[in-house]
């Protein structure tokens, strides 16, 4: 797949072209490097990461990773934090990087996009990185989706798995429950302990989104165009294109917005449709 709108960021920071990249890459001692403090992604799963370090012994860093000065001759990861991992579990004493001259406000951001780019956030972290931008930095939701590419109500739905509880919450980040899942609990139960009951029941009887949603109907007795479902929709249109897309309704119809940022990324979304 091409290059995701959603990497403009990373693109502003390390160059459009690879030619940009690998002549600013030099290589520096393992140990003058350190993982980002305030890195959104929390947790590195031990099995791809296994993947990585052995690709690594056998091949080497294929990719440098880009890195800031913080301070006398210390130098911390803006992206790239798996590979420095995986790098100092074969015991590899040197590693490629780029290093750039950036702020904490940017580096907050293009980690962000990085870990966004890549898929490599759960539903939880990548709420929390939202929230951290919000509160931190001042963003609205609307200029957040703008710079991550995806749509305001993407922004505003991933927000909501905060207002889980933390038992809850905890499911979701284990991979008991998914980010579908979480969303529907919120629409029929705001009381923790309604939370809790039904989050066990999707996980005993493996209950889909749909099962859980038609709690509500059941109890309304009917069945109204919920924003969830534009949001889902929207979603899985991102996924599949790479890009921002948004669905709008209106009375009799609606209309479905595909976003590109450059004749390469249009003729990339072209191609996917098969146009």
């Amino acid at each position: 797949m091409g290059r995701r709108g959603l990497g403009r960021g990373l693109d502003a920071l390390i160059g459009t072209e690879e030619s940009d990249f690998e002549r600013d890459s030099l290589e520096l001692d393992i140990g003058l490097v350190q993982p980002r403090g305030r890195q959104p992604r929390k947790k590195f799963e031990d099995e791809s990461m296994a993947e990585l370090a052995a690709s690594i012994r056998e091949h080497g860093v294929l990719q440098p990773i880009v890195v800031r000065p913080v301070e006398a001759g210390k130098y911390e990861v803006v992206a790239g934090e798996r590979r420095l991992r995986a790098a100092g579990m074969v015991g590899l004493e040197r590693i490629p990087v780029v290093i750039r001259e950036i702020g904490e406000h940017e580096a907050s951001e293009l980690a962000l996009i990085e870990n966004l780019q890549r898929e490599d956030l759960s539903p939880v972290e990548e709420a929390l990185a939202f929230r951290e931008m919000i509160e931190q930095y001042g963003y609205t939701q609307e200029k957040l989706a703008e710079r991550i590419g995806k749509s305001r109500s993407y922004v505003a739905n991933a927000l909501r798995i905060l207002n889980l509880c933390s038992e809850v919450r905890d499911m979701v980040e284990r991979g008991e429950l998914s980010a579908g899942h979480a969303r529907a609990i919120l629409g029929v139960a705001k009381d923790e302990k309604e939370q809790v009951k039904i989050a066990r029941r999707i996980v005993r009887f493996g209950l889909s989104v749909r099962d859980v949603e038609g709690v509500k109907k059941k109890e309304t007795g009917r069945h109204e165009p919920r924003e969830s479902e534009l949001v889902d929709l929207e979603e899985r249109l991102q996924e599949r294109l790479g890009t921002k897309a948004s669905v709008k309704r209106n009375r009799r119809g609606g209309r479905i917005e595909i976003f590109f940022y450059n004749d390469e990324d249009l003729m990339r979304i072209v191609d996917i449709l098969n146009l």
